[in-house]
C-alpha cells in the first residue's frame, strides 16, 4: 500500500471515530478499575450503581431477553457495567428529541387519518382482517387503502430495473430514503437519473442513515448531492461520543415519484443487492411497488422524516397523488403501508408479525435474514406449528455476520421440535423480510426478526389483505424452499458440542447485538 493510500486510510472518518469510540471506552475501563483498586469507596459505590441499574432495568417495560442480557453483563462486570448501561441501555429521550417525535406523531395523525368506510367494510367481510388492520392503524397510525395497485419483485435485480423505469417517468418530485447507499452500478444508474431530473426542475430528495453509509459513501456525500441540485440530509450523524442514540437508525427503504408511485422492501440501493458483487453467495432480496392511493403513506412517512431531521415544516398538501394523477387505480385487494417507530414504546413490526402467526389458520410462510427471536415470537410460533399450522422458515445458508447466524441456529432445535420446518437458503443470502399466510395475508417490509429491528430502529412494511401479489409471494417461497435445504433435528444435534455451546452463549447476549 502506497504512502498516499495510508494517509487516506487513517485519515477517514470511520477510522477516527472507531479510534476515538475506543479511547473512550479504554479510558472508562482504566479508569474504574484503577479507581476501584486504590479506594474501596468507588468499588462499593460502583457496585451500588450496578445494582440501581438492575434495579432499573427490572422495572423497566423493556423487552425481557434485552433486560436479562443487560443484567448477566452487568453482574459479570459490576464496576463498570452499570455505566455502559446508562450509555447504550436507556431508552431515555430528551425533552427537546419528545417534542419533535411528539410533531411527527401529530402529523401522521392529521394527514394519514383512518378510512372508516373501509374498516367497517373490512370488519362486515372478514372480522380477523379488520382486526389486525385496526391495531396497525392505531399502532402506527396508518390507515388501509383502496384503489392501489401492488407488483411483487421476488429479486432486486428486477426492482432495481422497474425503478428505473419508473424514476424516468418523474414530473414533480422524488423521494428516496434508505438505509444504505453505495456507489456502484446500482446508485450511479439511479443518480444518473435523478441529476436530470434535478436539472429540470423535478423536486428530488435524498435522505440516507449514515451509519448504515458510513463504509459505502466518502465524507460529505450530502453536500456533493446539494451541488447537483439534490436535496440530501443524513439520519442522525454518527458521531465519536458514546451515547444511546446510536441505537436508533433509519432501517427503511422508501422510494416515492410524484405522489402515485412508490416502493420498499429490504432492497438497499447497492451492488450486492443486485448481485453485481457477489460477497456472500447469491444476494435474495424483495420489494413492492405500489401504484395508486396507498403511496400516500410512504409520503407522509418520507415527509416526516424530512422534517424531523430538516427541521422544517413542510406543506404536506402539495405533494397529494391526486394532484398530480387524476386517474384512479383499481383497487387490489386492501394495501396498508406502515412503520414503525423506536421511541413510542410500540413494537408495531412485532405485534403484526405475532398477529399473523396467531391468528394462522392454515399455513404462514416466513423469510428472514436474521431468527434473533423473543420468547413470545418463540411461542407463538411453536404453538402454531404444534396446533397444525403449516410453519415454515427461510433463513441464509452464508451468513453477512457469524456470530448472529450462529444465533438463529441456536433457535433451531425448539422450533423444529415443536414442528416448525427450517430451510437454508444455500445459494447464498436471504435478506427478504416477509410474512404470508392462508392465500389471504402478506407482509413486505424491512423489519427483520431480530431486536434491533423490532425495539431500535425505524422501520417500514407493507401490509397485503387480498392482493394478487399474496399469490406471487405464496409462489417465490415455495420456489425458494426448493433450492435451500432443509433443516432437520438431526443436523442440529451433529452440530459438535463446543459450538452448541459458544451458540447458546450468543443467544444470551443477542438483544445487545
Amino acid at each position: 500500500m502506497k504512502a498516499k493510500q495510508i494517509s487516506q486510510f487513517i485519515f477517514r472518518r470511520v477510522v477516527i471515530v472507531a479510534l476515538l469510540l475506543i479511547a473512550q471506552v479504554a479510558t472508562m475501563v482504566v479508569f474504574q478499575v484503577r479507581f476501584s483498586s486504590y479506594s474501596s469507596w468507588f468499588y462499593i459505590a460502583s457496585v451500588l450503581a450496578s445494582l440501581l441499574a438492575v434495579f432499573a432495568i427490572l422495572t423497566s417495560r423493556s423487552n425481557p431477553a434485552y433486560k436479562i442480557a443487560w443484567i448477566v453483563l452487568i453482574m459479570a462486570f459490576p464496576i463498570f457495567g452499570g455505566p455502559f448501561y446508562l450509555l447504550f441501555g436507556t431508552s431515555r429521550l430528551s425533552r427537546h428529541t419528545k417534542k419533535k417525535m411528539a410533531v411527527i406523531m401529530q402529523k401522521m395523525l392529521y394527514y394519514d387519518a383512518p378510512h372508516e368506510h373501509l374498516q367497517k367494510l373490512l370488519y362486515a367481510e372478514n372480522p380477523t382482517a379488520a382486526l389486525q388492520s385496526g391495531y396497525i392503524e392505531r399502532g402506527a397510525h396508518c390507515p388501509v387503502y383502496s384503489h392501489t395497485m401492488c407488483e411483487y419483485h421476488e429479486i432486486g435485480e428486477k426492482s432495481w430495473k422497474r425503478m428505473l423505469a419508473e424514476l424516468e417517468k418523474a414530473e414533480h418530485y422524488i423521494f428516496l430514503e434508505y438505509f444504505i447507499i453505495e456507489e456502484g452500478e446500482m446508485w450511479n444508474a439511479i443518480l444518473d437519473i435523478l441529476r436530470r431530473k434535478a436539472a429540470q426542475g423535478v423536486d428530488v430528495r435524498v435522505l440516507y442513515d449514515d451509519l448504515g453509509c458510513i463504509f459505502k459513501l466518502p465524507d460529505g456525500y450530502d453536500k456533493l448531492l446539494e451541488s447537483y441540485g439534490i436535496r440530501a440530509c443524513v439520519f442522525n450523524p454518527f458521531i465519536p461520543v458514546l451515547n444511546l442514540r446510536m441505537n436508533n437508525r433509519d432501517h427503511r427503504k422508501i422510494c416515492v415519484i410524484d405522489g402515485h408511485t412508490g416502493f420498499t422492501g429490504g432492497i438497499n440501493l447497492a451492488d450486492e443487492y443486485i448481485n453485481v458483487h457477489e460477497i456472500y453467495g447469491h444476494w435474495k432480496d424483495t420489494a413492492i411497488m405500489l401504484k395508486g392511493d396507498a403511496v400516500w403513506s410512504l409520503t407522509v412517512m418520507f415527509l416526516t422524516m424530512w422534517d424531523f431531521v430538516r427541521g422544517e415544516r413542510t406543506d404536506f398538501e402539495l405533494y397529494r397523488p391526486q394532484i398530480h394523477q387524476d386517474i384512479q387505480m383499481p383497487s387490489d385487494g386492501l394495501v396498508q403501508p406502515f412503520t414503525d417507530n423506536p421511541l413510542d414504546n410500540e413494537p408495531v413490526g412485532e405485534n403484526v408479525y405475532l398477529n399473523m402467526i396467531n391468528r394462522a389458520q392454515k399455513y404462514v410462510y416466513i423469510t428472514t435474514p436474521y431468527l434473533i427471536i423473543s420468547n413470545e415470537m418463540m411461542t407463538a410460533l411453536t404453538n402454531a406449528a404444534k396446533s397444525g399450522v403449516d410453519v415454515r422458515i427461510i433463513t441464509p445458508h452464508v451468513p453477512d455476520k457469524w456470530y448472529v447466524h450462529m444465533v438463529s441456529q441456536a433457535h433451531y432445535p425448539q422450533l423444529i421440535e415443536a414442528g416448525v420446518r427450517i430451510f437454508e437458503y444455500t445459494p447464498g443470502f436471504i435478506h427478504a423480510k416477509s410474512f404470508v399466510s392462508d392465500d389471504l395475508y402478506a407482509v413486505v417490509g424491512t423489519i427483520n426478526l431480530d431486536y434491533r429491528s423490532l425495539y431500535l430502529h425505524f422501520e417500514c412494511a407493507t401490509w397485503l389483505y387480498r392482493s394478487s401479489s399474496i399469490g406471487a409471494i405464496y409462489r417465490d417461497f415455495e420456489h425458494t424452499q426448493e433450492i435451500s435445504q432443509e433443516i432437520t433435528l438431526e443436523d442440529c444435534r451433529a452440530v459438535p458440542f463446543g459450538r452448541r455451546v459458544l451458540r447458546n452463549v450468543l443467544k444470551v447476549f443477542a438483544p445487545l447485538m
